[in-house]
């Protein structure tokens, strides 16, 4: 027979928030259920009420890559590198919806979440977190629309050269989740007390998707400006997913690094500031 002490342990204790730079990972790991049920939960909810359902993720980005190849490559004239507008166009779009679309939804996170939070404990990065994963499922889908024309392309003798960067595919990805996920968290700290920055955000997007080489090639930069343009964390990302896949754009390690090191310092800001915030925010939300 168990004792009284035994038949009343605690497994789970849950106290004032720790240190600022402390992030439990053992107990986010811990909630991993508790994340998959939210993304199942977000996915299934984002596209329960339409028509065409899940292939919304394949419109969006097919009609933007063909606006961008109308107006940007047929009527301005930009060039692509050498390679086809189309694949071009599309390659720098499907990476850069995944990485806008996780920063504008985790930018909402307190405000977006503050009744579930007020009523039950669980690590608040759980919802940040689960975003990233399904918003992955959607670029899954949109991946895989991306080879099907490349394949086609191929096929028919296009002037394509794929090349082992592919192979960083998986490193790219998650270098666009953790910094979207750092400017999101950010974001979504400093909401809660200055509500202004939630109308800033979609601006913001856009403009830094101006300032990355979604729509234009990298080759447009003059000299002695493409120092400062490829401190953009987002800039080398996209130029290696092109060169990777089309054999076309530039890659320079040195960048890379920076970039990485302006991902890994936006997503240590973040946690410190979603740290401080989570201890008050309900009483600003």
């Amino acid at each position: 027979m168990p004792n009284y002490e035994e038949k009343n342990s605690y497994h789970v204790e849950i106290s004032p928030q720790r240190a600022l730079l402390e992030l439990n990972v053992k107990e986010i790991w811990d909630y991993k259920d508790l994340i998959l049920l939210f993304v199942k939960r977000t996915f299934v909810s984002q596209y329960k009420q339409t028509i065409l359902g899940p292939a919304w993720a394949i419109i969006q980005p097919l009609l933007t890559t063909l606006v961008f190849t109308v107006v940007f490559g047929g009527i301005a004239g930009l060039p692509t590198d050498g390679i086809p507008s189309f694949l071009f166009y599309m390659s720098g779009t499907i990476c850069w919806n995944y990485f806008s679309t996780n920063l504008t939804v985790t930018s909402t996170t307190f405000v977006s979440n503050a009744a579930i939070f007020g009523k039950v404990y669980f690590p608040r990065l759980v919802i940040p977190i689960s975003t990233v994963i399904t918003n992955l499922i959607s670029f899954s889908i949109q991946l895989c629309m991306f080879l099907a024309f490349w394949i086609v392309y191929i096929i028919n003798g296009y002037s394509i050269h794929p090349n082992g960067y592919v192979l960083l595919l998986p490193l790219l990805l998650i270098q666009m989740a953790m910094l979207s996920l750092g400017v999101g968290i950010i974001v979504s700290a400093l909401t809660t007390k200055y509500r202004d920055l939630a109308m800033l955000v979609s601006f913001g997007v856009q403009l830094w998707m101006y300032a990355t080489p979604v729509a234009y090639s990298s080759v447009l930069i003059p000299e002695k400006w493409i120092g400062l343009y490829m401190l953009n964390p987002m800039t080398p990302i996209i130029e290696t997913f092109r060169y990777g896949f089309l054999g076309a754009g530039t890659i320079d390690f040195k960048y890379s690094l920076i970039s990485w090191g302006v991902t890994l310092l936006v997503l240590f800001i973040g946690v410190v500031l979603f740290n401080k915030v989570e201890k008050t925010f309900m009483d600003t939300v």
